[in-house]
């Protein structure tokens, strides 16, 4: 198994209830190491500029304007599988499908407010970890 970085963001809804040291312990237990982490206000560039290969589809403002509307933390995760496993605890992006005991099914408000994002390839979690963070702030 090789030990993996993936890139997370706790979205607006997850910060504004305080939800920041409930989603950390389930990364935690799952055996991910959260290895840089920060509390941040998107700017609307850098919310279009992130997500921007969904420019095309219908809910790319609606997605913009959510992760735009109060902090988030952005943070590197690292582990063994770590893209997977993020996944698995995550949960499905639609918390009525999510599996019990994820951060979606948990905490998720909807869809678009599921709480948390997550990479979904090693390729996509390292451009998007770089989008945010140099290597000097990222501390195994």
């Amino acid at each position: 198994m090789a030990v993996e970085r993936t890139f997370s963001i706790l979205k607006p809804d997850a910060t504004r209830r305080n939800l920041t040291g409930k989603i950390n312990a389930k990364l935690e237990e799952s055996g991910l190491r959260i290895v840089a982490q920060r509390r941040v206000q998107l700017t609307r560039t850098q919310a279009e500029g992130f997500y921007a290969v969904h420019k095309a589809r219908p809910f790319f403002n609606d997605l913009c304007a959510f992760m735009i509307s109060g902090p988030v933390v952005l943070q590197v995760l690292e582990g063994e599988n770590a893209v997977a496993k993020y996944r698995d605890v995550m949960g499905a992006t639609n918390p009525a499908n999510a599996a019990p005991g994820t951060i979606r099914k948990e905490f998720a408000e909807s869809i678009e407010a599921n709480s948390v994002h997550g990479s979904d390839s090693l390729d996509n979690a390292a451009q998007e970890i770089a989008y945010f963070f140099s290597q000097c702030e990222i501390v195994g």
